[in-house]
């Protein structure tokens, strides 16, 4: 099970998420997020991480070249994008050295087809309607999860981790609100639960 933390902000909470073995950490970009970092204050926290985990900014409806400006000056080695990003912006990503993830809602995902624009594969994160907001889906509104690598997101909490994932079969989970003690704030105690529900 491929665990991934986002909304990571501090050194404690980077080290919380190591520590309990996660396999991706995320920071996020997007302008408006509660949880939104600098790219230099994102470069203290992924010189934390070890080789082995995966370091992942997270972006909304921003200018490729913005993103690819600011992942670079990150650190980061993977690229997540939300929203309708043409596969164009995976293309330039993939080619500037990015691994890279495309985050849908459950009702668009088929639409993509896990595919870019020139037939590379990608891998899927399947989010709520309203990214970051901890509201999860119905699972009526996922039929057919895809057959390929896909992380599942959106109101998952330590409480709820085990049954969602024996519910889904996702290849892996994203958590941000779910593991906060206030809206943005991360709690260590909640990420090391969350990790050992989804391990379980």
């Amino acid at each position: 099970m491929f665990i991934k933390v986002c909304g990571l902000r501090t050194a404690d909470t980077v080290d919380a998420a190591v520590g309990a073995g996660v396999d991706a950490v995320g920071f996020v970009f997007a302008p408006g997020s509660v949880r939104e970092i600098t790219a230099g204050a994102a470069a203290a926290l992924v010189a934390r991480v070890p080789t082995g985990v995966e370091t992942v900014g997270v972006f909304r409806k921003q200018p490729i070249d913005e993103v690819l400006r600011l992942a670079r000056a990150a650190g980061i080695g993977t690229v997540q994008l939300h929203g309708d990003e043409p596969d164009e912006d995976f293309v330039r990503a993939a080619d500037a050295g990015f691994a890279t993830i495309r985050a849908v809602s459950a009702a668009r995902y088929t639409a993509t087809r896990g595919t870019a624009g020139d037939g590379r594969p990608q891998r899927l994160l399947i989010d709520a309607t309203r990214p970051g907001s901890g509201e999860p889906f119905d699972p009526a509104d996922l039929p057919a999860p895809p057959g390929t690598f896909w992380l599942l997101a959106g109101g998952l909490t330590p409480e709820n981790a085990a049954e969602a994932i024996a519910a889904f079969h996702p290849s892996g989970v994203d958590v941000s609100s779910g593991v906060e003690s206030a809206r943005g704030v991360k709690d260590p105690e909640r990420i090391r639960a969350f990790v050992r529900a989804a391990r379980t």
